[in-house]
């Protein structure tokens, strides 16, 4: 047989190892998702050197949706938003 390889089972890990695993992946994603809402607080709210805060919180958004935690479309929605701000601040 010439494909004996492909036809044995795939070794998947142990239900405690995915466990571990998808604990440590929210941890990051909660980590992130609270930097992202802190930063469009800060960047609706107003205050000091306003657009560097826009700034940052585009920065946040695009990482937000690099990551997964927003899909493009709602990445892109909460975007424009900041640009508007950015141009009314401006």
């Amino acid at each position: 047989m010439a494909n004996a390889k492909s036809t044995a089972p795939k070794k998947r890990p142990t239900p405690e190892k995915r466990d571990k695993i998808n604990r440590a992946r929210a941890a990051r994603n909660k980590a992130t998702r609270s930097a992202l809402k802190t930063a469009l607080k800060k960047a609706f709210v107003g205050g000091k050197d306003r657009e560097a805060v826009i700034r940052f919180a585009i920065k946040r958004v695009d990482q937000a949706c690099a990551k997964g935690l927003l899909h493009k479309n709602n990445a892109a929605r909460k975007k424009s938003q900041l640009m508007k701000l950015l141009n009314k601040a401006a």
